[in-house]
């Protein structure tokens, strides 16, 4: 087949497509990535980037091609501006550099913002080709949820717009079974609603045992360290976070280490100091996700958190699959689905959304359990994640789906 990825994110940034387009073209496709500049999540365009784009043109053996982008920057006037401005250059420069190609189907990778989607379906439109989304962020609610948007009007116009976006794809695709309802609401059929969860990266295959320690955890072999990679933004709530490390400062042996970046990084590295808690909470900063195993190595658990919000209780954060797959125990401050899986998995403990001092409480409660018996709990989720988020049967069923959904255009 011949398929186009639409996606705001892509390749040196580190998200899921990259898998879904790698492996399409492992499987014979013939794969064709429209992408912005890489610029997430620091906010300014990457320098490797910067000093030779052309290096950055294929990846795995699809052709890569990006439209122009404003980095998104600090603060939530240039964030919009980098959404808008990746959607007004994907409608009328997108057409431009996919001109004279044909496509059998269209996949979009959807996190936020919605609106990325609609250079995919102008595109579909133009090219006849049915649209694949991929629904790992639910608007409006999301909006609501992290405050960025209060006013109901405004909510109701951005529902308009989902519903618009749902009814022209010929597949919805969803990482959480929760999101169905959600979904139909908005205008999804349900007979056009696929399960499609994340799954773990390859870099996570081979056992955590094979991995070297990462040099910057050196100073940090003694004790035990509560680990959390990933975005640091207001979904994650990181205030509940930095509470419960306050509430054990007392406890010289627990450790909390954070990997990422994200625009809420600078609020976390002046509520640290406010606090006074440099010694307890260390920011090691950003590093590529091929590194991760050597970081994990060096974690007595996993930390993976979601504020209490109901449109986050419908989520699994991607992070869990990535953890559960390294081997090592998770501890969770969220609610729903995401904690289920970790309870079902037997993989960890769980404090509810937003409780920092029920989060606090297990993290002691993992960090007294003898070795032995947190080495089962990380076991136990690998297996699960093996399981239940097989990424070889995953990718079968997107390319079925894609099959699927270009001979039912074709006969149209």
């Amino acid at each position: 087949m011949r398929i186009l990825v639409v996606s705001q994110y892509f390749w040196p940034e580190a998200f899921r497509v990259n898998d879904v387009v790698a492996e399409l073209v492992r499987r014979g496709h013939e794969v064709t990535v429209l992408t912005g500049r890489p610029n997430y999540p620091g906010g300014e365009v990457f320098e490797d980037y910067r000093r030779n784009p052309a290096a950055f043109s294929h990846f795995e053996g699809a052709e890569v091609l990006r439209v122009p982008l404003r980095p998104r920057g600090q603060g939530s006037l240039r964030l919009m501006l980098n959404y808008l401005s990746f959607v007004l250059w994907g409608l009328f420069w997108g057409p431009w550099l996919l001109r004279g190609r044909g496509f059998d189907a269209i996949f979009m990778f959807q996190t936020s913002p919605i609106t990325a989607a609609l250079p995919a379906l102008l595109l579909g439109r133009l090219k006849r080709a049915p649209v694949l989304m991929w629904v790992l962020d639910l608007w409006p609610d999301t909006l609501a949820a992290v405050g960025v948007v209060k006013s109901p009007r405004v909510l109701g116009w951005v529902g308009r717009l989902v519903a618009f976006i749902y009814r022209r794809c010929a597949r919805v695709l969803v990482q959480s079974k929760a999101f169905y309802s959600n979904v139909e609401r908005w205008g999804g059929r349900r007979h056009d609603i696929r399960y499609f969860p994340a799954w773990a990266e390859s870099t996570f295959d081979q056992e955590l045992d094979e991995a070297v320690l990462a040099p910057e955890l050196e100073p940090y072999t003694e004790g035990f360290n509560v680990m959390f990679a990933g975005n640091i933004g207001e979904a994650q709530d990181f205030p509940a976070i930095v509470h419960a490390a306050d509430l054990l400062r007392h406890r010289n042996d627990i450790r909390w280490l954070v990997l990422g970046d994200g625009r809420a990084a600078p609020w976390l590295r002046e509520e640290i100091a406010r606090r006074g808690l440099a010694d307890r909470v260390i920011l090691l900063g950003r590093h590529p996700l091929e590194r991760m195993p050597s970081f994990f190595k060096g974690a007595g658990a996993l930390l993976v958190s979601l504020k209490p919000e109901p449109i986050f209780a419908m989520t699994i954060p991607g992070k869990v699959q990535s953890y559960l797959a390294s081997g090592i125990p998770l501890v969770g401050m969220l609610d729903g689905e995401g904690a289920r899986v970790i309870m079902e998995a037997g993989a960890g403990r769980v404090a509810p959304a937003g409780d920092a001092h029920a989060l606090a409480e297990q993290v002691q409660a993992l960090a007294g359990l003898p070795a032995e018996e947190r080495r089962r709990m990380g076991q136990a989720g690998r297996a699960y994640c093996r399981r239940e988020f097989d990424r070889n049967q995953l990718m079968s069923s997107l390319e079925r789906w894609l099959a699927e959904a270009g001979t039912e255009t074709r006969s149209r």
